[in-house]
């Protein structure tokens, strides 16, 4: 599961498809209805929220909004009903990551994709973040850590 910090905005068509899918799942989650993925280190910031469900919910009307800018018909009947939340913290250590590993897979994936953020130097978080100063989240760096051994 990979709930990117960064604006939808920056992801390929199956990267941005993916994240709805997986964005749906976590909302499961955090509803009680899914019992996969429940420990999940990427739900642990919504978690966190003083509210979990709006948090996601409003996750899922941005990625939303991206799909249909870009003319793709996802269901937004299935975002659940929600209030307008504070945007959570990202860590500018976090965004950074975020940005590297999304061009690594944009490398095999889809290189016309990466020639267009190679233009950008600094990337934007999701509309639900606001970037705070710090390293790497500490959920990120624990998962980073296992996969390099």
């Amino acid at each position: 599961m990979r709930l990117w910090s960064l604006h939808p905005r920056y992801l390929d068509a199956r990267g941005l498809v993916a994240l709805w899918r997986e964005a749906l799942l976590a909302q499961a989650v955090l509803k009680g209805e899914s019992r996969g993925y429940t420990h999940h280190p990427q739900l642990l910031r919504f978690r966190q929220a003083p509210a979990p469900l709006d948090a996601i919910s409003s996750y899922l009307q941005e990625v939303y909004n991206e799909a249909t800018r870009r003319g793709y018909h996802f269901d937004a009947s299935k975002i659940v009903a929600h209030t307008r939340v504070e945007p959570l913290c990202v860590s500018r250590g976090q965004l950074e990551y975020e940005w590297a590993h999304l061009k690594a897979k944009l490398t095999v994936r889809d290189p016309v994709k990466l020639n267009e953020l190679n233009q950008i130097m600094r990337p934007k978080p999701h509309p639900l973040f606001r970037i705070v100063p710090g390293p790497i989240a500490e959920w990120e760096a624990s998962v980073s850590a296992k996969s390099r051994r």
